[in-house]
């Protein structure tokens, strides 16, 4: 009674716990979380591949600009117009330095993007590990409720007492069987042996006599010798029956 209270009451605390933290809710929970990071990460990766994309866009308008400035300047120079040629040459310098500059924003937006790839990369190889850690852990779960269930069956056999009636009847079967054969054995005992054998005895002589009859009518034997053989068969005969 105490095992079943003391059951009892470990199953309504344990209740309340999972109720309030389901381990398999959590990890399930945890694992789409994680999955939920993946569009904004995906948004600022995107965002910093525009910026790559765009600052590439610049460098290479930069460097046309510089191919054109530096043509112009070779054709004002061949015509002397040397004037000309100063003004397309501050303007090539100030594309170089533009240039210079766009270079090296392209360089950090470049390396940011392959950072970004590659967190995200990891990422997703976390989220995936750790997807098949939590099926794993769900399943070991189940599998540790499906063996806690088996090990409540079969201690509820004996907490309903199917052991102890089973034992029980099996005694009863057992007492029955020998109160019967001690019945028959009482039964038997008391039955007079001893009668049954004198009578026995007395029905063979009383049978011999007559054929000792039988025989003296057919001149088979003489009188003197059925007396002598009737002697003899007295004297076997116990009290009991001689008083018969």
């Amino acid at each position: 009674m105490f095992e079943r209270l003391k059951r009892m009451i470990r199953s309504v605390v344990g209740w309340f716990i999972e109720l309030g933290e389901d381990p398999e809710m959590i990890l399930r929970q945890n694992v789409k979380d994680m999955q939920d990071q993946v569009p904004a990460m995906n948004q600022s990766i995107a965002m910093i591949k525009a910026n790559q994309t765009l600052l590439q866009k610049e460098k290479d308008q930069l460097e046309e600009q510089i191919r054109s400035l530096t043509a112009k300047i070779k054709a004002a120079l061949k015509t002397g117009r040397r004037d000309l040629a100063l003004n397309f040459t501050t303007t090539l310098e100030q594309a170089k330095t533009d240039l210079t500059a766009t270079e090296g924003q392209l360089k950090v937006a470049t390396e940011a993007y392959e950072k970004a790839a590659s967190v995200k990369s990891v990422f997703l190889r976390q989220i995936e590990a750790k997807s098949k850690e939590a099926m794993n852990a769900v399943q070991t779960k189940k599998r540790a409720e499906w063996q806690a269930k088996v090990a409540d069956a079969m201690e509820s056999f004996k907490v309903a007492g199917i052991d102890a009636t089973h034992d029980e009847m099996v005694g009863r079967i057992q007492t029955e069987a020998a109160e019967k054969e001690a019945r028959m054995h009482v039964a038997l005992d008391n039955i007079d042996h001893q009668a049954i054998e004198v009578e026995k005895e007395a029905q063979s002589l009383e049978a011999n006599e007559t054929l000792r009859q039988i025989e003296m009518e057919m001149g088979l034997v003489s009188p003197e010798a059925t007396t002598e053989s009737t002697s003899q068969a007295e004297k076997t005969i116990g009290p009991r029956e001689r008083t018969r």
